[in-house]
């Protein structure tokens, strides 16, 4: 079976993002940046099929549940030409729950849980914050989701960093490796791919 291209694109900025709080699974929407920076990752999206022969409706389409994601596939899909309730959501595209740290900044988890974060730095992969998940489980989950995917696919979800999952365990680490390509609006050079 060949491998699939994953062009990986992650949610627009939200007044979140900005003020340097975690997110997590909270549903924070995009900002009026955000929206721009969805626009023209429709853009790319559009001149890279178009250099590569392709067409929009060649791809399948998945995003995250969470607000910021679905609006981004939302305005990426219109600049494509395509209807913008088109795609699949799937939940384990979902970004990484943070617990009881959602909506803090870094400084504030620091004033509240610094032993906590202390541990953090001796395990990051298995580190649990409270009521959240570790990266471990968030490769889990996301690497069970590429490797049931069957066709070249645009997401939209959360960190940029598309490939997490590689660290997973080997019982749910896909065979065939992706092709990513990562997108991000705000970068002043070409999509790469890792």
């Amino acid at each position: 079976m060949s491998r699939s291209a994953l062009y990986y694109v992650r949610h627009g900025l939200t007044d979140w993002n900005a003020a340097g709080r975690l997110q997590g699974r909270l549903d924070v929407p995009l900002n009026d940046i955000g929206r721009v920076q969805a626009a023209r990752c429709g853009e790319i999206l559009r001149d890279l099929f178009a250099r590569d022969g392709r067409q929009p409706t060649q791809f399948d389409y998945v995003s995250s549940p969470l607000e910021r994601a679905r609006e981004t596939m939302d305005l990426m899909r219109e600049t494509l030409g395509l209807a913008p309730p088109g795609y699949q959501i799937d939940a384990r595209l979902a970004e990484l729950s943070f617990g009881e740290w959602e909506g803090l900044t870094y400084a504030e988890v620091l004033q509240r849980d610094k032993d906590v974060v202390d541990r953090r730095e001796g395990d990051k992969w298995r580190f649990l914050p409270p009521g959240g998940e570790s990266y471990q489980q968030l490769a889990e989950r996301v690497g069970a989701w590429y490797a049931a995917a069957e066709r070249d696919t645009v997401v939209a979800a959360m960190a940029a960093r598309a490939a997490p999952w590689w660290r997973c365990s080997a019982s749910s680490r896909p065979s065939r490796p992706p092709i990513i390509r990562s997108i991000k609006a705000w970068s002043t050079s070409s999509p790469t791919t890792a």
